[in-house]
């Protein structure tokens, strides 16, 4: 049976939890996604435990993608990548808010390139706000939002979740919103920047207490 993301393709400039599990569910559903890391490689691929050198959570985050190297950095890896984007649908990065237009490579610039290209910034507190800048992880993302206090109120004491769920659940709200952003495209033809911030995404699961 023919999957409903056949035929589009994704840059995945996403690293570690967040964002490789989200473009990963995309693969799921049929996207082509390429990953898109530096020379130097994601840091997820040191991961313990590692197996033959290499780490399976690497593995297991990115599989089913197709992969590549470039130093956005350097011009002629600027020029490689706009290219990509012009043959491209959506684009998917988590860096810290601000860094891809640091780099010439924000929404604005790329929509100038691809005027209907769907662009997804993962972050933890979203794209703009005080908290903004600051960079995230999954278990800042359960702190913040109450998760932590709640399941160690029994305890008198936080506790994390045995598993990252502070980047796994919104990469479940990335992947839902990427594709609902295809099919806005489809009915009228325009593309989007979606903000996916960890810590709303978080508070939002935070059931009655």
């Amino acid at each position: 049976m023919k999957k409903a993301l056949e035929g589009v393709r994704v840059l995945d400039l996403s690293h570690v939890w967040f964002g490789p599990f989200c473009t990963l569910l995309l693969t799921h559903m049929g996207a082509e996604v390429i990953k898109i890391e530096p020379p130097w490689g994601d840091r997820t691929r040191m991961f313990p435990p590692l197996h033959k050198r290499e780490s399976p959570t690497f593995q297991v985050l990115n599989l089913g993608k197709k992969g590549m190297a470039l130093n956005l950095k350097h011009p002629k890896g600027k020029e490689i990548f706009k290219e990509l984007v012009k043959i491209s649908d959506v684009v998917v990065e988590n860096f810290t808010p601000g860094t891809m237009k640091k780099l010439g490579l924000d929404y604005e610039t790329l929509k100038e390139i691809k005027p209907d290209i769907i662009y997804a910034s993962l972050s933890g507190f979203g794209q703009t706000g005080p908290y903004s800048p600051r960079p995230s992880y999954f278990s800042i993302a359960e702190a913040i939002s109450g998760h932590a206090y709640l399941a160690g109120r029994s305890i008198g004491r936080p506790l994390g979740s045995p598993q990252a769920y502070g980047d796994l659940g919104p990469a479940l709200f990335a992947a839902f919103s990427i594709a609902t952003a295809l099919f806005y495209r489809e009915k009228t033809g325009i593309g989007q920047w979606i903000d996916v911030a960890q810590a709303d995404c978080m508070v939002a699961l935070v059931a009655p207490a």
